[in-house]
This record gives structure tokens, C-alpha cells and sequence, in this order.
């Protein structure tokens, strides 16, 4: 069996998620290639579909918000998620099995669902939000009402896991803000969830844009269990790898896996990318100076530089008076080549982020 080297699955990893070049694709294509981009923040992601598309209007993708033809939905390991109407109808039936344990095992809400009719409880939150969308806030007050020895926060988030609902514009869409206001996925988008979608499809749609990938990556992508077996079942339709440390690989034989040679341009990542949260091992991206920074687990998310494909700084951006200033934090010195290449990236990058103000990319010493 074939050994995939470190760089080679960063290569295939880069070119799956359109970050090795920019792909001729619209904004709603990119997303269903992608399976959606982790959105749990109202406006970081425009970043990551800027980082991938050679035209990206955020007006446009703000419009398909509006549209109801993307949503944003708890999903994959019960984040937030941006995805296209249809794909959020299919997935969430898929992977309510993540969501129901996030609730349950929830330190802070799982207390509140002891005892409690489930059932009965999402009818009444769905009621409720046919009626009119409402925040968090609004519903469990009101649920609180009807089960008033329960935290009204506790039974917000549950029918938050329990019940498909998105969260409603003008919250996500660029140049706008709102408050998280939640309604139905499927009175919002007219439509009835998908029952009929096999897991296996969603696993194949996870290759085509992470692979190679093995189990564990896989389950840590959706935040299911029990996956092995799904893709033991696939074995014959696919190709097999193994990694560095032995551990198997999988992959759609005609995917692209480029030389590990190609060369990869610089980018800036948004907090959240895809790219760095849907493996169990991130060493195809991470590198031992980013693990050397010691973040705080729970604490900000980091906005990270790729250079030569590798994690190499965090980014940071500023506005005052005029002025936008983008700052790259190195892990290490860097060269002329990769101060110009992160120079006129950035520049690219404050036209997007702002584009009436004065620009200005620095660098800071090396931490």
C-alpha cells in the first residue's frame, strides 16, 4: 500500500479545498463542494470564500442568504455551519446523532433535559418559531412559561439541537448585523428535510474535499461515531493509502493528489477554516510552531497564515481613523520572498476587509 507523505497530503488537502488556486466557481458551488464552511462567527467566513474563488462579491453570497439558498445551521460536531438550502436539508437528518449528544452531555444544559418530554418540547419550539422567528432569549423565556422548573436558556438550546433551525438574516450577511434569531430550516427554505440521503454519500462528499483522509479525520469532521464500518463498506469504491505512521488512508481513486513538489501560495485562513478543524491529525497543516504558541484552549481562535502550505503566523487587523492595517505575527524570521508574497496578498485581502480606508501590511518580530 502505497505511503502518502506529510507534504503530499498537505498538497492533496490544499488542492480538495481550493486554497493550492483559486477555482472558476460561483459562491454557491464552492460551498456545496466544500459541504459547507464552518460559520459559527456572523462575517469571518466571507474570508474563506475570498481565500478560494477568483470572484467573490459578498454582496452576491449576501444575497443567497437573504435568498434562503444558504443557511446557517448547527451541523457537523454541532457548529454552526454555511450551506446551501439543500445540502442543510439532507445533512441534518445525518447528523443529528452529533447534535443529541452535544446536548445531553452538555455540562451546562444537559442537566435541564433530565426527566423532560423531548418530544413535546421541540413541538411547542417549533410552534413557537412558525409563529414568528425569535432569538434564544425570547424562546426560552416563553418555553419557561410551560416548564418553568427549567433553565429557559437550557430548553432554547435544546430545541436549538433538537430542531432544525437556521439563523435568519440580516445576522451573516456582510455590511449588515442583527441579533441571532432563529426559525425553522424548513419553513424558512419551504421545503421538507431529506430522510432518504444514505451516510455513505456524505463520506464520499467528505473525500472529494478533505482527503485522503482516515477514520478518525472523518469522524472528527461530522462529530459521528461508528464510521468504520461505513467506510469498510465502501472499501471497493475507493482507493487506500497509508500515512507516515502507518495509519490507513482513504480516498476517491480519481481525486487530485498533485506532486508534493507544487508549490502553494500564501494565504490568509479566517478563524474558523474548514482546513484546520476537520481532522483528528492536523500535522498535514499544523506546524510545531503554531503548537509552540500555546493558545488558550477555549480562548480567541487564532487567524492563521498558511505559507508553502504550513501554518507559518496569525494575522490580525485593525481600523482607526481611516487607516486598516493587517499585521502578520511570525512563528519564525521570514524571507524577502514570503514578506512580498504576504505583502501583496494582504493588500488583496484589505480591499475585501476595507475598502474606503488606507492600507497597510506590517510585520511583527517573530514570537
Amino acid at each position: 500500500m502505497q505511503t502518502l507523505t506529510r507534504r503530499a497530503l498537505n498538497r492533496a488537502t490544499l488542492d480538495r479545498q481550493l486554497l493550492l488556486r483559486r477555482a472558476d466557481l460561483t459562491p454557491l458551488q464552492a460551498i456545496e463542494h466544500l459541504v459547507g464552511l464552518q460559520a459559527q462567527t456572523p462575517h469571518t467566513w466571507y474570508v474563506g470564500l475570498w481565500n478560494r474563488l477568483t470572484e467573490c462579491r459578498p454582496e452576491d453570497i449576501g444575497a443567497l442568504l437573504t435568498q434562503g439558498r444558504v443557511v446557517r445551521i448547527a451541523l457537523m460536531r454541532s457548529t454552526v455551519h454555511l450551506v446551501s438550502a439543500s445540502d442543510a436539508l439532507a445533512l441534518r437528518p445525518l447528523v443529528q446523532p452529533a447534535l443529541d449528544r452535544d446536548l445531553f452531555a452538555n455540562h451546562t444544559h444537559g442537566r435541564s433535559m433530565r426527566g423532560l418530554d423531548t418530544a413535546e418540547l421541540v413541538a411547542a419550539g417549533r410552534e413557537l418559531l412558525d409563529e414568528q422567528p425569535r432569538t434564544p432569549g425570547e424562546l426560552g423565556r416563553l418555553l419557561a412559561q410551560r416548564w418553568p422548573d427549567r433553565n429557559p436558556a437550557s430548553l432554547a438550546y435544546a430545541v436549538r439541537n433538537l430542531l432544525p433551525v437556521v439563523q435568519t438574516p440580516p445576522r451573516g450577511v456582510w455590511g449588515a448585523s442583527g441579533r441571532t434569531v432563529h426559525a425553522p430550516l424548513e419553513s424558512w427554505v419551504g421545503a421538507p428535510l431529506r430522510t432518504d440521503q444514505p451516510i455513505d454519500q456524505m463520506l464520499l462528499r467528505y473525500l472529494a474535499a478533505f482527503g485522503p483522509a482516515t477514520v478518525r479525520d472523518a469522524q472528527t469532521w461530522c462529530g459521528l461515531t461508528r464510521l468504520a464500518e461505513v467506510l469498510d463498506r465502501l472499501r471497493p469504491r475507493l482507493a487506500t493509502f497509508r500515512d507516515e505512521n502507518g495509519v490507513e488512508l482513504f480516498d476517491l481513486p480519481d481525486a487530485p493528489r498533485p506532486d508534493p513538489q507544487v508549490s502553494a501560495p500564501a494565504r490568509y485562513l479566517y478563524d474558523f477554516d474548514n482546513l484546520l478543524l476537520s481532522h483528528h491529525d492536523r500535522s498535514r497543516v499544523v506546524t510545531d510552531g503554531l503548537r509552540q504558541q500555546n493558545f488558550v484552549p477555549h480562548g480567541p481562535v487564532p487567524r492563521l497564515v498558511l505559507l508553502d502550505g504550513f501554518t507559518a503566523a496569525t494575522w490580525t487587523f485593525t481600523t482607526a481613523r481611516g487607516a486598516a492595517s493587517l499585521t502578520v505575527h511570525p512563528f519564525e524570521p521570514l524571507s524577502a520572498a514570503d514578506r512580498e508574497a504576504l505583502t501583496t496578498e494582504g493588500s488583496e485581502l484589505l480591499d475585501l476587509l476595507a475598502p474606503k480606508a488606507s492600507h497597510e501590511v506590517r510585520f511583527a518580530a517573530p514570537t
